[in-house]
């Protein structure tokens, strides 16, 4: 896939962010230490320090970084996906990190952004819609928002169901190629939902 490099990705700074998202990821946050962050990014303990001081604006940092890399995947999916667009797959070296945020309560920052982005697109789509949605677009986008991520936190659930490796080529294509069904074709058809809607009153 391609995707616009971030400038700062070669830098000491980008190794030790880096480093700490993957540590994060394996241990969470209050058991990840500075120094095996800086161990594995071959750095000194002295320089983590003077890039992020202390671990918390550490930690702020990995954030930035995934919501700019999903500003980045929406930019890209705004214009004509080029070939091997796949945003599960960008975001496959962040999974572990991603189901530590949210099982451990501090992403919100990227969720809202994900709301937020969602919003856009579904606002968007929304003019071009013969019957007017039910419920505002920021509903929708949070809970798509919530449905994305989910597959990061039950990533080996998914995996199992899908009776695939979702790590391999094989397997993200098969997830993005059932994405594509899922968001294209409506499990209710508009007699079901009005029924619904009729009977949630």
């Amino acid at each position: 896939m391609t995707t616009v490099q971030d400038p700062e990705d070669l830098t000491a700074r980008a190794r030790i962010r880096d480093a700490a998202i993957r540590h994060i990821g394996e241990h969470g946050f209050e058991r990840a230490t500075i120094r095996d962050i800086a161990e594995s990014a071959g750095v000194s303990l002295g320089l983590v320090r003077h890039h992020f001081g202390a671990k918390q604006a550490l930690r702020e940092a990995c954030d930035e970084h995934l919501m700019r890399m999903v500003r980045r995947l929406n930019a890209e999916a705004a214009g004509s996906p080029p070939a091997g667009f796949n945003p599960v797959a960008a975001l496959g070296p962040y999974r572990a990190y991603l189901a530590r945020a949210l099982t451990e309560g501090w992403a919100a920052p990227l969720f809202d952004e994900m709301t937020r982005l969602g919003e856009r697109w579904l606002a968007a789509a929304d003019q071009d819609r013969s019957d007017p949605p039910d419920v505002p677009a920021r509903a929708r986008a949070a809970v798509m928002a919530a449905m994305a991520l989910s597959v990061t936190v039950l990533y080996p659930h998914v995996c199992r169901g899908m009776g695939a490796d979702l790590s391999t080529p094989e397997g993200e294509r098969l997830l993005m190629r059932t994405l594509i069904e899922v968001y294209s074709q409506p499990v209710l058809g508009p007699e079901a939902a009005a029924e619904a809607r009729a009977w949630l009153g």
